[in-house]
């Protein structure tokens, strides 16, 4: 590709993610509405036309970082650290 092309790329991706980003937007309006209603409605569940929409409490489990250094140490936590390589495309 020459730079014209690579150029013209460029451009056309920053309309793409500028669509994606303007109906992610509006899609979450959408959602923080139907969200809002069925906590008025004080239901996690509810059948809409051929739609089930379900707005429910989930229990999970996360790792304290902060809590076991305190315990541990830092040289604790970094001994089970594992290094992990990723590859990242900016535009800027």
């Amino acid at each position: 590709m020459g730079t014209n092309e690579l150029n013209a790329k460029v451009k056309e991706l920053r309309e793409l993610q500028q669509l994606i980003e303007e109906a992610t937007a509006e899609a979450e309006t959408i959602k923080d509405e139907l969200k809002a209603y069925m906590i008025g409605a004080g239901t996690e569940e509810m059948t809409v036309g051929l739609f089930t929409l379900r707005y429910k409490t989930v229990t999970g489990s996360r790792f304290d970082k902060a809590a076991m250094i305190d315990r541990f140490g830092e040289a604790c936590y970094k001994s089970f650290c594992k290094p992990t390589e990723t590859r990242r495309f900016t535009i800027a």
